[in-house]
């Protein structure tokens, strides 16, 4: 389905090469201050353009449709779009006779009978995270909201590129492209290969007492929704996979007099609910699909094996755009999380 969150819903609609994209966000309580500036900084943050990134270049501007009268949000359902200009659907039509390997080309159109908008992926397509950036900007209002908050707002959720193609960052308080991985970017350009990379989050300041326990634990909730962004293919809180290897004198979180975890192992969350220490994870993002490297791959036109070299304009690593999505997803369940508490 296209709507997540209980009483703070999120509910995404469009296409790559629609006229407009949008998210329609249900239950944002009244009072907020909200305009279109609010949005500026993180839809920045997600623009292509840079090296490594789709040469699409789109306005990006948002439109407050509902929910927003004289500067504040009026508890109505708030309505956000976005305008699609610059697209070039002919780039896909390849793709009814040869699916992309790695795409939900042969997916979609199983599941809808060909019914489906291929042109860019259509609601498949990265394009789709712009909305959700946006949500992203009023779910973190909402945590920072004091009036909101019986206990201390949200004042930050933080997310970096901590890997890329296999290279670690050495700067642990760097959010700027090293050399090393500027060198393998520019590899994979003229390899007409793509690349991966590991996006770590962090709410640095959050109370004790989010999440429920089993099926709504607040790992459960931020990796159902983090999985939802595309190309996603792995998460992991605190030591992680690294767990496994571990002892449970090296892995346990001993308890410090003021109540809280003195190291953080568990990532911040002890039987499903936020235990004081910052929340930390970690995504794993697959390496872009559309690649212009030749690929050898079923053609249903001709019913054999052909060549497939994906012609348009794709993102080298589109995790380079996608911090401030994972942040985005994480603001969006902390939110609903505080409004049913």
């Amino acid at each position: 389905m296209n709507t997540i969150g209980r009483k703070f819903r999120v509910s995404i609609f469009g296409e790559s090469h629609g006229d407009l994209i949008g998210v329609v966000l249900d239950g944002v309580p009244a009072g907020l201050e909200l305009s279109g500036q609010d949005f500026e900084q993180d839809i920045l943050r997600r623009k292509s353009g840079a090296k490594g990134t789709t040469p699409r270049i789109e306005t990006d501007c948002p439109m407050i449709v509902s929910g927003v009268f004289e500067g504040h949000t009026t508890g109505a359902p708030l309505t956000i779009t976005f305008k699609n200009t610059n697209t070039h659907s002919s780039d896909y039509e390849l793709f009814a006779a040869m699916p992309r390997p790695g795409h939900a080309d042969l997916t979609a159109a199983l599941k809808w009978d060909d019914c489906q908008d291929p042109r860019g992926g259509g609601h498949f397509s990265g394009r789709l995270t712009l909305p959700i950036v946006a949500a992203g900007v009023v779910a973190k209002k909402m945590l920072a909201d004091a009036t909101m908050l019986d206990d201390a707002p949200v004042t930050a959720v933080q997310a970096r590129i901590v890997e890329l193609g296999g290279i670690a960052s050495g700067d642990s308080d760097s959010h700027k492209m090293t050399g090393q991985w500027q060198e393998v970017i520019d590899q994979a350009i003229k390899d007409g290969d793509s690349l991966g990379a590991v996006i770590e989050c962090t709410v640095p300041e959050i109370d004790p007492g989010y999440g429920e326990p089993f099926w709504d634990s607040v790992e459960s909730l931020i990796a159902h929704a983090v999985f939802a962004i595309p190309g996603v293919r792995g998460i992991e809180f605190g030591d992680g996979f690294q767990a496994a290897r571990m002892k449970g004198s090296e892995h346990n979180d001993p308890i410090g007099p003021d109540g809280r975890p003195l190291k953080n192992g568990a990532g911040g969350a002890n039987g499903g609910i936020t235990n004081g220490a910052p929340l930390t994870f970690r995504v794993a993002f697959k390496p872009t699909s559309s690649i212009r490297k030749a690929q050898q791959t079923f053609n249903f036109l001709t019913g054999g094996m052909d060549t497939l070299e994906v012609p348009g304009r794709h993102d080298v690593c589109f995790a380079l755009r996608a911090p401030v999505v994972v942040e985005a997803m994480t603001a969006i369940v902390l939110a609903d999380l505080v409004s049913i508490r």
